[in-house]
C-alpha cells in the first residue's frame, strides 16, 4: 500500500540495473508504536521536530505502507567477513525505499533496517529487534556529536511482534539515513562475478553523485583519484576512531563504507580503561578486530577493494594509493590527539609526549575518557588541578614526571591556560556512549520507559557539554555492568 508522504521521493538505487538490487517491499510489523525520534535529522530532511506532529509516519516508518515514489529495493554486495570471502551476501534485513532531499537540497537514502526478508535473508527472519536497534540509533548519534562521519538514524519504530535471538525478544525498525550506503562489498560483489560492465555502471554513478570534483579529471585519471579518495577517507575515518577510543568490532568489508563513513553499528564499543588490545566484540574470538588492529585491517580493506576495483584503477596507482595510508593515518591521529591534549602548533617530540600519555593510561588501568577530561583543567599554577587526574592515574610518581614534560611542552606555546581549558573541554567529550549506558537505555525501553533512550541521545549530541544532573552518564561502568557482552547478534 502506497501512501503520501511529507518528503519528496527519488527511486535513486532502484534506478540502476536489475543486477544490483532486489525489488522487495517491506513485511508490516503489527501495532507500530514510536520508540525514538531524532529531531535534528527530521529537521534537516523537513519533518517535525516534535514526534507528537509526525502522524501517519509511524506506519511508514514501520514498513506498513510504501510512500508515494518509493520504489523499495535491497541491495546486492558481497565481502570479506573475519577475513574470509563470501561470495554472496547482500540486503539481508534492510530496505532502501528511496533518496529525499535534504534542507540543503542533497539527496539522502532512506533505508529501514529490520523491515523483512530479502533474497539476501538466508537462514535469518529479516528482523532487528529493540536492543539492536537502540544500540545503532544511539551510536550514530554518538559519532555524529563527535563530528566523526557517519550513517544516521532518524527513528526507531517498535512492535510487540516476537523475534528469537539468543533469546526471545521484539522487533523493530531502525530508519537510517545517508547520502549512500554503498559499501566496498558492492564493488567485490561484481568483481567476483567478472561483471566488468556493472562494476564500471556503479563506479561511474558513485563518483558522478558523491565525488562530483573528479569528474573534471580525464576519464584514465578520474578512477584512480577517486580511489585513492577513498583510501584516504578510510585512513582519516580509522585515526578518528582510535583518537575517540571507538571500536567497531565487525570490519568486514561489506561494513565499510565507500564514502569513509561508520556503518553497520554491532558489538561496537566505546573503551573505559584504556587498553590497546581490548576486543569488544566476543564473537571475535581471534582479535582481528581488537582495537590496535583497526588500522591495519583499513589498511587490509582498502586493498581488497583495489583488487575489485583493477583494472578500472590500474595496479601503479592502486598501490600509490595504499602507500599512502599509513602516512595519512599517523598525520591525522597526531593532530587529532595533539589537540586532545591541548597543543595548539606541532613540535618533533610530540608524537614521544603521546605515546607516554597513553602508555601512562594504559599502565594504570585509567578510564580514557575521564583521563582526558580531567587533564583539561590540569594547570601548572593550580596544585589542586591534578587531583581529578589522580582520581584517575593512581602512580603519582609517574604522573608527575609526565606533568613535568607536558607542561613545559604546554608553556612554549605562551597561550593563556583558561584558552587551553576551553579548547581541551570542547574536544574532550564527557559523555561517551559506554555500553552500559546503551544497556540502560535497553532495559528501560524493553519495559516501554522508551523515554531515556532519547534523554541519552540529547546528552550524546553534545558530548563535551556539562548537561548537569546528568553526570553519573559520565562514570565508568557500575557494579552491574562490569561483565556486559555484546556478540555478532547485537
Amino acid at each position: 500500500m502506497s501512501s503520501p508522504t511529507p518528503l519528496e521521493w527519488h527511486a535513486g538505487y532502484a534506478d540502476l540495473p536489475a543486477a544490483f538490487h532486489q525489488p522487495v517491499e517491506p513485511t508490516p510489523i503489527p501495532d507500530p508504536y514510536l520508540v525514538a525520534w531524532n529531531p535534528v535529522v527530521a529537521a534537516e530532511l523537513g519533518l517535525p521536530r516534535d514526534p507528537a506532529e509526525i502522524g501517519g509516519l509511524v506506519e511508514l516508518l514501520a514498513g506498513n505502507l510504501v510512500p508515494e515514489g518509493s520504489r523499495p529495493t535491497a541491495a546486492a554486495y558481497a565481502g570479506h567477513q573475519f577475513g574470509s570471502w563470501v561470495h554472496e551476501l547482500g540486503d539481508g534485513r534492510a530496505i532502501v525505499l528511496g533518496e529525499v532531499p535534504d534542507r540543503s537540497h542533497r539527496l539522502q537514502e532512506v533505508q529501514l533496517k529490520g523491515a523483512g526478508l530479502t533474497r539476501w535473508s538466508r537462514m535469518g527472519d529479516g528482523r532487528a529487534v529493540l536492543r539492536s536497534t537502540i544500540r545503532e540509533y544511539l551510536a550514530s548519534a554518538a559519532m555524529e556529536g563527535l563530528g566523526i562521519p557517519t550513517t544516521r538514524a532518524l527513528a526507531i519504530v517498535g512492535s510487540d511482534l516476537p523475534v528469537l535471538r539468543e533469546r526471545l525478544e521484539t522487533a523493530a525498525v531502525l530508519t537510517r539515513v545517508a547520502p549512500t550506503h554503498i559499501r566496498f562489498g558492492t564493488f567485490e560483489y561484481f568483481a567476483a562475478r567478472r561483471l566488468d560492465a556493472e562494476r564500471a555502471l556503479l563506479a561511474d554513478w558513485v563518483i558522478e553523485r558523491h565525488f562530483p570534483g573528479l569528474l573534471t579529471l580525464p576519464a584514465g585519471d578520474r578512477y584512480a583519484a577517486w580511489y585513492a579518495e577513498v583510501v584516504a577517507r578510510t585512513a582519516r575515518l580509522m585515526a578518528m576512531w582510535t583518537a575517540v577510543g571507538f571500536q567497531h568490532g565487525v570490519m568486514n568489508t561489506d561494513n565499510f563504507s565507500i564514502l569513509g563513513l561508520t556503518i553497520d553499528y554491532g558489538p561496537y564499543g566505546f573503551m573505559d580503561r584504556y587498553d590497546p588490545t581490548w576486543i569488544c566484540n566476543h564473537s571475535d574470538h581471534s582479535g582481528r578486530y581488537a582495537f590496535d588492529q583497526q588500522p591495519s585491517i583499513g589498511l587490509w580493506n582498502c586493498a581488497r577493494l583495489g583488487e575489485a576495483l583493477y583494472p578500472l584503477v590500474p595496479e601503479a596507482p592502486a598501490r600509490e594509493a595504499l602507500a599512502s595510508y599509513r602516512e595519512i593515518y599517523a598525520t591525522e591521529v597526531i593532530a587529532r590527539m595533539r589537540t586532545k591534549l591541548g597543543l595548539a602548533r606541532a613540535e618533533p617530540d610530540d608524537p614521544a609526549l603521546i605515546t607516554a600519555w597513553l602508555e601512562l593510561l594504559q599502565a594504570n588501568a585509567a578510564d580514557y575518557h575521564r583521563a582526558h577530561r580531567a587533564l583539561s583543567r590540569w594547570d601548572a599554577d593550580a596544585p589542586a588541578s591534578r587531583d581529578p587526574l589522580a582520581a584517575e592515574i593512581a602512580d603519582g610518581a609517574a604522573l608527575d614526571a609526565w606533568l613535568a614534560t607536558y607542561g613545559s611542552r604546554v608553556a612554549r606555546e605562551a597561550r593563556p591556560a583558561d584558552a587551553r581549558h576551553r579548547a581541551m573541554l570542547a574536544t574532550n567529550p564527557k559523555y561517551v556512549l559506554r555500553n552500559w549506558v546503551a544497556e540502560e537505555a535497553i532495559r528501560n525501553a524493553e519495559t516501554r520507559n522508551h523515554a531515556r533512550v532519547d534523554e541519552i541521545r540529547a546528552l550524546l549530541d553534545a558530548p563535551c557539554d556539562e548537561h548537569p544532573g546528568w553526570d553519573r552518564y559520565a562514570e565508568g561502568p557500575p557494579e552491574w555492568a562490569r561483565h556486559l557482552a555484546v556478540s555478532c547478534s547485537s
